[in-house]
C-alpha cells in the first residue's frame, strides 16, 4: 500500500460524559438465553443488505440476535453520543473519523480491539485512523473517495479530458456550459460543502494545515484558505453550479446527474450506486478539481477510511459484539456488502463484482490521494466555522470577510 495511507493519529478530542451500559440483556453468549445486540449506524441505504447479513450471522450464532438502530447521517453526531450515554443502543456502533471519534474516545466508549484476531482481516494502513494511544479502538469498514463523481459518456461525447490544473478545470466547465450542461450538481441544502471542500483544498492546504489551525499556528485568513474561498466564489459566480445550489438537496442533485443535465456530482464514490439505480446506463468515474497549476499538484484525489466499526466498552455483551464485527470482517461477507452497496472496503481479499467498483478500484493503489482534510478538524465548532465560511461565500459574502469571521470563531473556541 502506498504512502497515501499513512494517516494522522493521536488527534485532539472533545469532552463527553461517560456512558451507561449499552446492553440490557443479562445473558452471556454461551448461556441458554439469547443475547440481544444493538447495531447502531447511519447508513439507512444499507439497511436491507445488513438485514441479509444479520440473518446469516444469526443462523451461524443462534444465541445472538442483532437489531439495527439507524439514524440519519446528518443527525448521527449528536444522536450517537446521546444514545451511547443513555445506554439504549449501540453494543456495536459505527463512528465517523475526526471529531466524533475523538469525542467518543474521550468518553471511553471504545472497547480495545487491538488483540482481536479479526483486526488482521483489514488493510493495516487503512485502519490507522481508528487508532489512539497505540490501541486499535475502531475499524474503518468503508474506503470512500470524497470527490466528485462524473459522467464519462458526457466527457467522451464532448472530447473532454480529466483536467490536470485549475486552468483546465475552468476550461472544462466552460465547454460543458456551452453545450447546455451544468458542470457540477451541488447538494447545498443537506450535504453542503462537506465533501466538495476536501478536493478543493487537497492541493491548496499545506500538510497539517487544519491541525495547525487548532493549535493556533495557522489561520483561516492565511492565503491557502482565502484562495480556496475565492475559487468557490468563482465557481458560484460563473455558473458552475446549478441555480439555487444552496437550496438543492442530494436527491435533486443526483437526479440532475442521472438525467444528464449535470456532468458531476459534488459528493463522492458512496453515491455511485444510487446514481446507477436512477440510471443503470451511466458510466461513472471520479474526478477531483485540481486547484493549482499542473506542476504544483501533489494529489489527484481524496480518500477516507470511514464507517468505523466499534464495540461499546460499556456493553454487557462485548464478546458477542466483537463476534459480530469479526463476522463482518470475513472477506466473503465483506464482498457481499461491497457489491450490494457499491462500496470499496478496507477488508483484505474483497472481490468486487460490479462494473462500477471494478472501474474505480484503480484509485486504491494507482493514484495519489490525500486523506480527507475535513476529518483532520477534530473540534466540531471549528469544523462548523470552516464550512460556514464556504456557505457564506456561496451566498455572496466576500472571501476575505468570510475567512475573518470564521477565524474569529476558531480563536474563541480554541483559546
Amino acid at each position: 500500500m502506498s504512502k497515501k495511507w499513512v494517516l494522522a493519529a493521536g488527534l485532539l478530542g472533545m469532552p463527553l460524559f461517560a456512558a451507561g451500559c449499552a446492553g440490557d440483556d443479562e445473558a452471556e453468549v454461551a448461556g441458554e438465553e439469547a443475547v440481544d445486540l444493538s447495531f447502531m449506524h447511519w447508513r439507512g441505504e444499507d439497511q436491507e443488505v445488513f438485514e441479509e447479513l444479520i440473518a446469516q450471522f444469526e443462523e451461524e450464532h443462534p444465541d445472538i440476535n442483532v437489531e439495527q438502530n439507524v439514524y440519519p447521517s446528518d443527525q448521527y453526531m449528536a444522536t450517537a453520543q446521546r444514545m451511547l450515554q443513555e445506554g439504549t443502543a449501540g453494543d456495536v456502533f459505527a463512528s465517523f473519523p475526526g471529531a466524533q471519534f475523538e469525542a467518543l474516545n474521550e468518553a471511553g466508549f471504545f472497547a480495545d480491539l487491538s488483540d482481536e484476531e479479526f483486526v488482521s482481516n483489514f488493510d493495516e494502513g487503512a485502519i490507522e485512523v481508528g487508532q489512539a494511544d497505540g490501541s486499535q479502538l475502531a475499524l474503518p469498514y468503508q474506503l470512500v473517495f470524497n470527490m466528485p463523481v462524473y459522467n464519462k459518456a458526457i466527457f467522451e461525447e464532448l472530447g473532454l479530458e480529466v483536467p490536470q490544473s485549475w486552468e483546465e478545470f475552468i476550461a472544462m466547465g466552460e465547454t460543458l456550459k456551452e453545450n447546455g450542461i451544468i458542470p457540477i450538481a451541488f447538494p447545498g441544502a443537506d450535504i453542503g460543502p462537506n465533501q466538495f471542500m476536501n478536493s478543493m483544498v487537497m492541493n491548496n492546504a499545506p500538510d497539517g494545515a487544519f491541525e495547525d489551525l487548532l493549535a493556533g499556528e495557522a489561520s483561516l485568513t492565511d492565503d491557502w484558505w482565502v484562495k480556496t474561498l475565492e475559487q468557490f466564489q468563482y465557481l458560484q459566480e460563473n455558473g458552475f453550479f446549478q441555480e439555487n445550489a444552496l437550496g438543492t438537496n442530494q436527491d435533486a442533485a443526483m437526479a440532475l446527474v442521472a438525467s444528464g443535465e449535470a456532468a458531476m456530482l459534488a459528493t463522492g464514490s458512496y453515491h455511485m450506486a444510487s446514481l446507477l439505480e436512477l440510471n443503470p446506463d451511466l458510466e461513472l468515474d471520479l474526478l477531483a478539481p485540481i486547484t493549482v497549476p499542473e506542476d504544483e499538484a501533489r494529489y489527484e484525489g481524496i480518500h477516507t477510511a470511514t464507517f468505523m466499526l466499534a464495540a461499546n466498552s460499556n456493553s454487557e455483551d462485548q464478546e458477542a459484539a466483537k463476534e459480530f464485527i469479526s463476522f463482518l470482517s470475513q472477506p466473503e461477507v465483506a464482498s457481499t456488502y461491497a457489491n450490494e452497496t457499491g462500496q470499496h472496503l478496507t477488508v483484505k481479499g474483497v472481490e468486487y463484482e460490479s462494473e462500477a467498483l471494478q472501474n474505480t478500484a484503480y484509485w486504491i493503489d494507482e493514484r495519489e490521494t490525500r486523506f480527507q482534510p475535513r476529518y483532520m478538524i477534530t473540534n466540531a465548532q471549528v469544523e462548523d466555522a470552516v464550512l460556514s465560511s464556504i456557505e457564506s461565500v456561496l451566498g455572496g459574502a466576500a472571501p476575505e470577510e468570510a475567512a475573518a469571521e470564521a477565524q474569529q470563531v476558531v480563536e474563541e473556541v480554541t483559546e
